[in-house]
């Protein structure tokens, strides 16, 4: 799996500084570990994987223990995207016991949260079956945590979607309201995007068949068709034919995924993969 890099993006160490600074406070105290450890007393611990999972995060909680502490000794034993089972070992840290006692509950809260999604991300990709059809995200993330989640979907199998409202043209059902209210038409909203935005992809949301037939004239790049039982996704799919690419959307679940899969569309939009994804269960153990 080739992953992208997660530091490459310039946000991503300063959301650990954030996190760790949340942790510590303002006096950077570490109450508990300052009384009872003593300091340069020195340990080693493991974080372990407690059930089946695909991991993700591996990198970020392992930057986590080195802002704490870049004397710190650590020893990754999986990857990003590699499915783990019940014991195995992750990631190995060894050094000053205050340092990882500090780093312990920032790296864990990254890398179950992270690893959670892409889990779920996972789960959705082998039920929907169906390799041509691209499994995608949302922006319905965690805020100022988007990049993290993004990156976990894609560890799992899972496509990112626009990162956010700078990249890509998605004209939904309160854009076209006010378009409409003001006269306009549904192809003339895509036009007029395409006019002002030429150099982004151009997407439009429909929950009709009138709709898609008026928005096609326009030629968009791709369609959302929002909440449509299959037997009208497949009818819009050969519509949009040679026109333009496909997107299904809206309510979709494990237990729907495979027959939306089945209709032709070129990609299903899932928000669960974020905004429901359980943590998955890690543990830091001291050995």
């Amino acid at each position: 799996m080739n992953l992208p890099d997660i530091f490459s993006s310039s946000d991503v160490k300063q959301r650990i500084r954030e996190a760790l600074a949340e942790d510590l406070g303002p006096e950077k105290l570490d109450a508990t570990s300052f009384a009872l450890v003593p300091s340069g007393e020195m340990a080693q611990a493991r974080l372990i994987a407690r059930e089946k999972s695909i991991l993700s995060g591996v990198t970020v909680a392992a930057e986590v223990f080195r802002q704490v502490d870049r004397s710190l000794t650590l020893v990754q034993n999986q990857t990003d995207g590699a499915e783990v089972k019940p014991g195995d070992l992750v990631l190995a840290v060894s050094g000053t016991a205050r340092s990882i006692l500090i780093a312990e509950r920032t790296a864990l809260n990254f890398i179950q949260r992270m690893t959670g999604i892409a889990t779920t991300t996972r789960r959705y990709v082998d039920e929907a079956g169906n390799p041509d059809v691209l499994i995608l995200d949302t922006r319905k993330t965690t805020p100022t945590l988007r990049t993290f989640e993004k990156y976990a979907v894609v560890c799992g199998g899972g496509t990112n979607h626009r990162y956010g409202l700078f990249d890509r043209v998605l004209i939904k059902d309160n854009h076209l309201a006010h378009w409409t209210r003001k006269g306009g038409d549904l192809a003339g909203a895509v036009l007029e995007a395409r006019r002002k935005y030429p150099e982004l992809l151009i997407e439009v949301e429909v929950d009709t068949i009138e709709q898609l037939q008026e928005v096609l004239a326009a030629k968009p790049d791709w369609v959302l068709l929002d909440n449509m039982p299959p037997v009208k996704l497949h009818e819009c799919v050969k519509l949009c034919r040679g026109i333009c690419k496909t997107e299904a959307s809206g309510g979709i679940t494990l237990s729907t995924i495979r027959e939306i899969a089945k209709t032709g569309v070129n990609a299903v939009s899932v928000g669960a993969l974020t905004h429901s994804a359980p943590s998955a269960d890690l543990a830091l153990d001291f050995i």
